[in-house]
């Protein structure tokens, strides 16, 4: 059995004729099977619970993993971003204890990067540690934009060890438990679509457990996680971006607006950009792709899907605005997907790094162009 078959036939298995999974309890099934973390790189042969794979293999798995329809991943953090850096950056204590959990699918991990003064612009970072006198440090300050604080068990943060420092110096990459009661607050950030997929996080003092990469070497351990942000997953998520587009283009035929020209080249183009994307991060796979290659993917992707999100509600033509259920028995937010796209896809240019910030990246650190002033 080849392995497409044998990633196509395990998904098969365990989706079929059974409710939903849970999320979390799916996190531990793929666990049990060794899914979660088939990239990482071991050892001396070993591993942390996870199969080898080849880089094609991590593909195939991606690939069918978007197409069969399972359960969105709650492990993303932990397992693309969390671990890989432990196993670049991490003490082989620091690898022992967090990076098998994960390989499981016990343990879920948020990403305490950006802050209310420092979004895309993470050198700005204010949150403060300080020495705890137990070879931990204590945490205060405030991060946003956190994906799954409310649901992840540890956080890894970005803060200031250095009260002296500017910009990328004195930075500090630091593990975070969330369960400190009166130490740690959640709050969910309610968003254009009712829904909030993202959570402010107030640190009070927060024990963290120690430095991954060194005191002061936070920005160098920063950069090489985002790094690994748009590798293997970026292909299953235009996977994902396919499938909507599939649903744009079976609206437009439904509604007649695929009759008009215009429509049809905006499609046209969507497709073609879609083709363009994944040739792209395909072309950049298993390499750094130069200082610049994850700043073009994000804007790439981020243009693209927010352009999506409007031709999808255009295509709907008047059920676009107000939707199929009369506005007096809806319930406040109550969206169709053509319209949770749409607003949802606001962001997308923004969150993970703004197109400011990736245009001027790629013109100071490819172009060799002047820096802008500040």
């Amino acid at each position: 059995m080849d392995f497409r078959t044998e990633v196509r036939t395990w998904l098969a298995d365990h989706l079929a004729d059974r409710p939903a999974p849970h999320p979390r309890a799916w996190e531990r099934e793929l666990g049990r099977a060794g899914w979660i973390g088939i990239g990482w790189p071991g050892e001396d042969g070993e591993t942390y619970g996870n199969r080898r794979a080849t880089l094609a293999e991590q593909v195939v798995w991606a690939e069918e993993y978007a197409r069969s329809g399972a359960p969105a991943r709650m492990g993303h953090i932990g397992e693309n971003l969390l671990a890989p850096t432990l196993i670049t950056y991490g003490t082989e204590e620091q690898k022992r204890r967090h990076v098998p959990p994960v390989a499981r699918g016990e343990t879920l991990w948020c990403q305490g990067y950006s802050e209310p003064g420092a979004g895309s612009d993470l050198a700005g970072v204010r949150t403060a540690a300080v020495p705890d006198g137990t070879g931990g440090y204590a945490v205060t300050g405030q991060k946003i934009w956190t994906s799954l604080a409310l649901d992840a068990h540890w956080c890894f943060v970005l803060a200031r060890t250095d009260p002296g420092s500017t910009r990328h110096q004195g930075l500090s990459f630091l593990l975070v438990e969330m369960d400190q009661p009166g130490r740690i607050e959640v709050r969910p950030i309610r968003q254009l679509t009712g829904t909030s997929e993202f959570n402010e996080v107030f640190f009070d003092g927060a024990r963290a457990t120690g430095t991954v990469g060194g005191e002061g070497n936070g920005w160098r351990v920063a950069m090489g996680l985002l790094a690994l942000e748009r590798g293997v997953s970026t292909l299953a998520q235009q996977i994902g971006f396919g499938e909507e587009l599939e649903r744009v283009v079976a609206a437009a035929v439904a509604s007649g607006a695929a009759k008009d020209p215009v429509i049809r080249a905006r499609i046209v183009r969507q497709w073609a950009e879609l083709d363009t994307m994944r040739h792209h991060a395909l072309r950049t796979l298993g390499s750094t792709g130069g200082p610049g290659a994850p700043s073009v993917a994000k804007l790439l992707w981020g243009g693209w899907h927010q352009r999506l999100g409007e031709l999808a509600v255009q295509v709907a033509g008047e059920a676009g605005a107000v939707g199929p259920v009369p506005w007096e028995e809806r319930r406040p937010y109550e969206l169709d997907d053509a319209q949770h796209l749409f607003l949802f896809s606001r962001a997308d240019t923004i969150y993970g790094g703004s197109d400011e910030i990736q245009r001027n990246i790629i013109a100071e650190r490819v172009l060799g162009l002047p820096r802008e002033p500040r």
